[in-house]
């Protein structure tokens, strides 16, 4: 080869490396298997489609980590190239923050993946005492400020039937997940800020609402609640080994896998079934979804393929294998459009 040859065969490599959006540096390194961050409410349905991706296709098994929402967000979000993972698990919608955030570093089309429903649970020790709970209890337990004669003030309750005579005897002690967990998030704005919203009280205490409503997601750190880390399942070990009266808080899927260690506490009368969870009657449920970076789709291989496994009927439907493991099914018409839109590698517009 002369010279001319040569560098004409190095100017269309870079051209190659340009237009897929990854710097040469990283080219010559790149993966052969597909990157996975994210929620650890979803990694158990990604793990099951990562292993049956590998089975039915040519392409290996995608590497999964469980590093919570938030902080697949960040690792997602921090850029194109090898060097940043393909796909992010989240246990709640990506944010507007988020979103602009993965636009400066470069991440800008990104394809969302509506996988199914989830709830989440407060659940104890199987045969524990019954207890029915109500999000204004839950407020009460855990929150930071509570009010107490006319003035919001640190929490006083250190166990449950202070707050309602009806409830156990038994002291207040949560396990549940840190800050950069989705489920955090999803608990924080839709059980706190829930039972907050059933206390008229606060709002004539907070008047401006935007402080109000950081202060009512605001939990207690005394003790009280416990931050059981990003492996939910190390919360049900620890609720099925410990005391009777600790409560767990962690996604729907992990009762389902668990029936004879533990059991779910009914919030406002309501039991979390995947029946009440799918219909809205359940109170703390949420979408689950999966985020691929378009740039990386034809650089590192098998990423449409993975989508199209994860979209299908098979996996996600009614009957699937998924819905085994614990996720709660969409109705079959959304189903067939978040499988049309991700065929189409649709990009996410906020």
């Amino acid at each position: 080869m002369n010279r001319k040859t040569t560098l004409l065969a190095g100017l269309a490599l870079a051209a190659i490396v340009v237009a897929a959006g990854i710097p040469s540096a990283q080219a010559q390194q790149a993966r052969d298997q597909i990157r996975i961050v994210g929620s650890s409410t979803v990694f158990p349905f990604t793990t099951a489609v990562a292993e049956q991706f590998q089975r039915t296709s040519s392409f290996k098994a995608p590497i999964v980590e469980s590093t919570g929402t938030g902080g697949g967000m960040r690792l997602f979000c921090a850029g194109v190239g090898v060097q940043h993972p393909d796909v992010t698990n989240a246990s709640r919608r990506m944010t507007k923050g988020e979103f602009e955030s993965c636009k400066t570093n470069g991440v800008t089309d990104i394809v969302e993946v509506k996988i199914g429903y989830d709830g989440i649970v407060l659940a104890a020790k199987k045969g524990s005492q019954k207890m029915d709970l109500t999000l204004r209890h839950v407020f009460l337990a855990l929150a930071r400020q509570v009010p107490v004669n006319g003035q919001m003030v640190n929490n006083p309750y250190q166990r449950w039937n202070q707050i309602d005579a009806a409830l156990p005897a038994w002291d207040i002690e949560v396990i549940g997940p840190p800050p950069t967990s989705g489920t955090r998030d999803s608990f924080n704005e839709l059980a706190l800020a829930g039972g907050c919203a059933q206390i008229p009280e606060i709002a004539t205490l907070i008047t401006d609402s935007a402080a109000r409503g950081r202060a009512c997601q605001q939990i207690r750190e005394d003790g009280k609640y416990i931050e059981g880390g990003e492996n939910d399942n190390l919360i049900v070990q620890r609720l099925a080994t410990g005391r009777v009266g600790a409560i767990g808080v962690f996604g729907y899927s992990f009762l389902e896998e668990n029936p004879d260690k533990i059991e779910g506490k009914t919030i406002g009368g309501v039991a979390p079934t995947p029946e009440n969870i799918a219909e809205g009657k359940y109170p703390v449920a949420r979408d689950m979804f999966i985020y691929a970076k378009r740039a990386h789709i034809g650089v590192v291989p098998g990423i449409r393929e993975f989508l199209a496994e994860y979209s299908s009927a098979r996996a996600m439907g009614d009957g699937g294998y998924l819905e085994k493991k614990g996720l709660i099914v969409l109705p079959a018409a959304e189903q067939a459009r978040i499988r049309a839109a991700t065929a189409a590698l649709t990009s996410l517009s906020m």
